[in-house]
């Protein structure tokens, strides 16, 4: 009987190797491959969740009931325009163009002096010193300053040691931004914005400025202009993507936080605080969802214009 020998088996690896040669020949496959599932992702959970809650924002609650009436009506997107809720759209964006234009402010010069004028060990004191406060919780540091802005806090017992309480009462006293006390008051409250997301305004300023080419200062220089004309022409122009791309983090983060007005601050509703309460307590998804849609329109709107500073090339 004769022997036929089987023919030998193709080696493992060589699948492996007919599937590189389909990619190294097909580099688009490669690269659909490798995007699909994060585009999935992206697609179903945050597209779709946002789709969804734009839908939600078109339906009502029926007042009688407390059901959640389906049929699509403009209603809770009028209700958004009734003083008490119009009060809280523009009380947030006050407070967060407030925020995002103290941060730019005070970010600059730091940055501005960081980049320029530190060697290189203040350079690394400096990333410390901004990025320190990011490594604690976030809780804790709003906890601390709650302590801190109380009305028997360090920072009262500071101005009552240097005998200028006339000048914390005369604060605590102006109309609308005063209170009881500086925890109880939109003083407080903009601090503690301004302070938590500080970095987020000075790293993309100093990222900014890092850019800006040397060759560009000494011609300036060359050319005659004085320290104050070189900033103003040269400087300031190229470090407004990283301006405008700071804003975009300190802008989005204080419209949507509901933390910190929560811990810090009055009894006046901001917009991530009504969105808490109505899907929570109140249980008026609706027009919870139409306030979510305010802060995503806002930064629509803001980024549109953000993009024609060129903050994308800062980020």
């Amino acid at each position: 009987m004769t022997a036929f020998s089987a023919p030998l088996a193709s080696p493992p690896e060589s699948w492996h190797r007919r599937l590189s040669d389909r990619f190294a020949a097909q580099p688009k496959l490669l690269l659909a491959l490798l995007l699909a599932p994060p585009l999935i992702w992206l697609g179903v959970v945050y597209l779709g969740s946002l789709i969804a809650l734009l839908a939600q924002s078109f339906f009502s609650l029926d007042d009688f009931s407390g059901v959640i009436d389906r049929t699509p009506t403009l209603a809770t997107w009028a209700s958004l325009f009734a003083p008490a809720n119009l009060d809280i759209v523009l009380r947030t964006a006050t407070m967060a163009a407030a925020v995002t234009v103290a941060a730019a402010l005070i970010a600059f010069p730091i940055a501005h002096y960081a980049v320029f004028h530190a060697d290189q060990r203040m350079k690394a004191l400096f990333y410390v010193a901004v990025m320190l406060p990011l490594w604690s919780s976030y809780l804790v540091r709003v906890y601390a300053w709650k302590l801190i802005l109380a009305k028997e806090g360090i920072l009262g017992w500071l101005f009552r040691a240097a005998r200028l309480d006339a000048v914390l009462d005369g604060i605590l006293a102006l109309p609308v931004i005063g209170g009881p006390s500086l925890s109880a008051s939109y003083i407080g409250t903009f601090l503690v914005f301004l302070y938590v997301w500080l970095p987020f305004m000075i790293l993309p300023i100093q990222a900014s400025l890092e850019r800006v080419p040397g060759s560009l200062l000494e011609a300036s220089a060359d050319l005659g202009a004085e320290p104050r004309r070189t900033f103003r022409e040269v400087v300031l122009p190229l470090a407004l993507p990283g301006v405008a791309a700071g804003s975009i983090f300190t802008l989005s983060l204080t419209l949507g936080d509901f933390v910190i007005p929560q811990i810090v601050g009055g009894s006046q509703l901001y917009l991530g605080q009504a969105v808490y309460v109505h899907q929570g307590t109140a249980g008026n998804i609706p027009l919870a969802a139409a306030f979510s849609v305010v802060p995503v329109a806002i930064m629509a709107v803001y980024l549109a214009v953000a993009k024609r500073l060129g903050a994308f090339d800062a980020l």
